[in-house]
């Protein structure tokens, strides 16, 4: 075993740059593990505000002044950031706890919907198995309802780490954002001097981390507002709500789309049944769909992600699992980094190879 590691060790890790990324992924991965909760608002605020960098450079692209620049992209996030937090997420959790206090009226709609099918199905369904699914049902949208006033309740002294926040966020932000070029030199200073394979790792990885993450929030915020208003125009409940969740599962491919499907169906089936509105309804969410995955997605990513479906839904699993939200929106980007680093990551024998191919002479 101890030589198997030796000539792993001697293929994989012959130079120091190799050793450094190593150690330097291992690191981030441990610190996210374990403090990724505490870390948060700080890997938040990084994230933000390289979001809003690649909207000061464009300003300043097109000649306008870097103090210009600096103050429309952080004066563009202040807005953004408190429009959110102090306009739409009250308004989202009124409507949730709204949704949670018509639970049981819904459930006993689909109780009387459910009843009829003993009589037209005995062979398949039972009166006792409806009675038993329409009970698990009540008894889970309890515990929904108790366990939303218990967090209710229990947030009450989170209030103050709230507010903590909302002034962190947008401090750390505006001084990633000032100070940019001095931390990117503080950080460099740890570094060894000549690193190719760091530079050339983020020289491929930069651009496709910037195309993606702004180009998913343009598409959240596009697919999110166009649902709100749509399903606030044909005058459905929970709009806000709804058109927010249809926004967010454009983070999640193949199954966001899918997952967020059943609630919208589900509150119009029972606002309306089975009318002209209801097949209205469900016609506007397909074309929505239709032009997001059609339209929307490829005039944004422009450069398309060459990772396999399997390999996309392993990497929101796993970066999920250990960072959350954050995780599940920078999956694919982090999983087209682990292939670029297996791709660009030098190997004795590659080297070796390369040092033995013959020249063409130029003479």
């Amino acid at each position: 075993m101890l030589d198997i590691f030796k000539k792993w060790s001697r293929t994989y890790l012959f130079e120091e740059e190799s050793v450094l990324l190593l150690v330097l992924l291992a690191i981030s991965v441990a610190l996210l593990v374990t403090i990724g909760d505490i870390l948060a608002p700080l890997l938040a605020s990084i994230v933000l505000a390289y979001l809003m960098q690649g909207f000061s450079s464009q300003l300043q692209s097109h000649g306008a002044p870097p103090w210009l620049g600096l103050a429309l992209s952080y004066g563009v996030f202040i807005g953004a950031f408190f429009g959110f937090t102090l306009g739409l997420l009250p308004l989202v959790w009124r409507q949730l706890m709204a949704l949670a206090s018509e639970l049981p009226r819904y459930l006993d709609q689909g109780r009387q919907l459910l009843s009829v099918l003993p009589e037209r199905y005995p062979e398949i369904f039972t009166a006792d198995q409806i009675n038993e699914l329409v009970g698990m049902a009540q008894l889970e949208a309890a515990n929904m309802g108790q366990m939303l006033v218990t967090r209710s309740l229990a947030s009450l002294p989170g209030l103050f780490t709230v507010m903590v926040y909302m002034i962190l966020i947008p401090m750390l932000v505006f001084f990633f954002l000032r100070d940019r070029e001095q931390i990117l030199d503080w950080l460099a200073k740890f570094l060894p001097e000549k690193r190719p394979l760091l530079r050339r790792i983020w020289g491929e990885m930069n651009q496709q981390f910037a195309n993606y993450a702004r180009g998913k929030v343009l598409e959240i915020i596009v697919v999110g507002s166009v649902s709100y208003a749509a399903f606030a125009w044909m005058g459905l409940n929970y709009a806000a709500l709804l058109g927010l969740l249809v926004g967010l599962s454009v983070i999640i491919p193949y199954i966001g789309a899918a997952l967020v499907t059943l609630p919208v169906i589900f509150v119009g089936f029972f606002q309306w049944g089975f009318t002209t509105e209801f097949y209205t309804l469900f016609a506007v969410y397909v074309v929505i769909q239709g032009l997001d995955g059609n339209v929307l997605v490829p005039l944004l990513f422009s450069e398309a992600v060459n990772l396999h479906p399997v390999a996309i839904i392993l990497a929101i699993l796993f970066f999920g699992g250990i960072w959350g939200l954050w995780g599940v929106f920078f999956a694919i980007p982090l999983a087209t980094l682990i292939k670029a680093i297996i791709n660009s990551w030098p190997t004795r024998d590659a080297i070796s190879a390369n040092s033995l191919e013959p020249t063409i002479s130029m003479e």
